[in-house]
């Protein structure tokens, strides 16, 4: 059941290591903290690599990971063309502790002006460089940002706006889309 080099995470106990001896029922682990530590087989824990957000990012490991539901051809080209899709949307988190180191001596007035022109910064960016869609990442809160920004949105005529995807975002995310002038 437990391979050397296995990691593992203690049941009951927030400790987590790699398998370094296995004797019948007793497994020695060497903790993230670097001690040797025994335990029961029963009171240890496998930890998959795909409980790994990171083994999941990687496009060569999906391929890998075995479906139990066999989807159709035309699900799969659907699923690859929407995961190119969102890949490639630009995320801007405007929440203040992302924004600067300190905002100790920051105003809620200054907070709020800084967050509002790092998304008009972005938007600007967005329209220069032809990306058609962005997402603000403002939070639910007060609703303070969020009215800010779409003040700030209505402001301009080639773009469009609405809440982000729920699932995803929850209530504290706008979409931004940019429609493109084709003519010049």
């Amino acid at each position: 059941m437990f391979n050397i080099g296995d990691e593992v995470s203690v049941l009951d106990e927030a400790i987590d290591g790699v398998v370094v001896k296995v004797e019948k029922d007793q497994i020695t682990i060497e903790t993230t903290d670097k001690f040797m530590m025994t335990y029961f087989v029963k009171e240890l824990i496998k930890i998959n690599k795909t409980s790994n957000l990171d083994y999941f990012n990687s496009s060569s490991n999906l391929d890998k990971i075995k479906l139990d539901i066999q989807l159709s051809r035309k699900q799969i080209e659907l699923h690859k063309k929407l995961e190119k899709v969102e890949r490639g949307i630009p995320e801007f988190d405007l929440h203040i502790e992302k924004l600067v180191k300190n905002k100790n001596g920051l105003s809620n007035y200054d907070i709020l002006n800084l967050q509002a022109e790092t998304a008009k910064r972005h938007v600007e960016f967005a329209i220069k460089n032809r990306i058609p869609k962005i997402v603000f990442i403002h939070g639910v809160g007060e609703g303070i940002l969020k009215a800010e920004l779409d003040f700030m949105l209505k402001r301009y005529e080639q773009i469009s706006f609405q809440d982000a995807n729920y699932q995803k975002y929850g209530l504290g995310a706008t979409e931004v889309y940019i429609k493109q002038n084709t003519s010049k």
